[in-house]
């Protein structure tokens, strides 16, 4: 299993949900969080946003739908321009039902 973290535009939030929803990926945790990328935030004008708003998606999935689920991220939250947002992938050896104990997806 994976653990997909996505760090997308917040504007993108709800297309990027739809589309995972659409091929199959229901399950997800989204956050609202601040951060900053390589570009150290943005200027406009005399003001500078050292930290920037965007949405985290977590998602668990099978190793096997991981190009899948990249997939569907890269292609929904890409605008092209700098500050699109980054994607996490990290190993997850367990995964457990609270409610039952039961452990897999």
């Amino acid at each position: 299993m994976k653990m997909i973290r996505a760090i997308i535009r917040p504007n993108k939030e709800e297309k990027v949900v739809e589309h995972l929803e659409k091929e199959g990926f229901i399950s997800l945790t989204k956050m609202n969080v601040f951060g900053r990328g390589k570009q150290k935030g943005i200027r406009v004008g005399t003001v500078c946003y050292d930290e920037l708003p965007k949405v985290m998606l977590m998602l668990v999935v099978e190793d096997a739908d991981v190009p899948k689920a990249l997939n569907v991220i890269q292609n929904s939250a890409r605008t092209g321009n700098i500050g699109d947002g980054k994607i996490f992938v990290t190993d997850v050896s367990e995964a457990y039902t609270v409610r039952t104990g039961e452990s897999g997806l």
